[in-house]
């Protein structure tokens, strides 16, 4: 008993469809690894800029404390009475908007 082999051929259409397929495969997991990567890199500079964020949060707090010290009355009439000014409280007029 002698069989013969049978040669199919395959369609323009059905190797372009194969060929897909296999470009696909091997194109999913390179751009799934490539996709996190980047999510991975933005988490990073998200979190730098956070503390980037409270970091200046707190020096501009510090200032504003430093601000409210310097306007305090108290070192007010210290600065004028170390130039030689003196405090009169009724040369002070108040404007309203």
């Amino acid at each position: 008993m002698i069989t013969k082999k049978v040669k199919t051929k395959r369609l323009k259409g059905e190797k372009f469809v194969i060929f897909a397929i296999v470009m696909l495969a091997i194109a999913t997991p390179l751009f799934s690894v490539f996709t996190q990567a980047k999510l991975s890199e933005s988490n990073i500079a998200l979190e730098k800029l956070k503390q980037d964020i409270e970091y200046q949060s707190g020096i501009n707090e510090s200032l504003n404390m430093k601000i409210n010290e310097l306007a305090s009355l108290d070192k007010i009439r210290e600065v004028a009475t170390n130039q030689g000014l003196s405090y009169n409280n009724n040369n002070i007029k108040v404007i309203d908007n």
